[in-house]
């Protein structure tokens, strides 16, 4: 009922920039939080960034600690579609990011297997 759809990622070196796009469809207007998440190899995976998707609520980000600074999450309503912008990246910020929509007001944005709907994802890798 929710289509996630990630666009963006690519090959960039330490210290460039991109930006992330992910494109929401269906029933959008279910959707409370949105978040980033990303999966290295071998590693769990993890919360980038999260904000609050819904018109009736207060704007509200959140942000890993390992990104705080540098990585910058927004939305647009019109185009019904959050971004991730990252600057300054480091090789360690090479993974599969995700897009990801929780209905559940009293979810908590850091866990994974509280969001229903997903992104396909999307390769970022940067090189050092």
């Amino acid at each position: 009922q929710v289509q996630l759809v990630e666009s963006g990622g690519g090959l960039v070196q330490a210290g460039g920039s991109l930006r992330l796009s992910c494109a929401a469809s269906g029933r959008t207007y279910s959707i409370y939080r949105m978040g980033w998440f990303r999966q290295a190899p071998g590693k769990e995976r993890e919360v980038v960034a999260a904000i609050t998707w819904s018109g009736l609520s207060g704007l509200s980000t959140f942000y890993a600690d390992s990104v705080k600074g540098r990585f910058t999450i927004s939305r647009d309503y019109a185009k019904n579609t959050v971004y991730l912008q990252m600057n300054s990246l480091k090789p360690e910020d090479t993974a599969v990011y995700y897009c990801a929509a929780d209905p559940d007001p009293s979810g908590h944005y850091y866990r994974n297997h509280e969001y229903d709907y997903w992104g396909q994802g999307t390769q970022v890798t940067v090189s050092s």
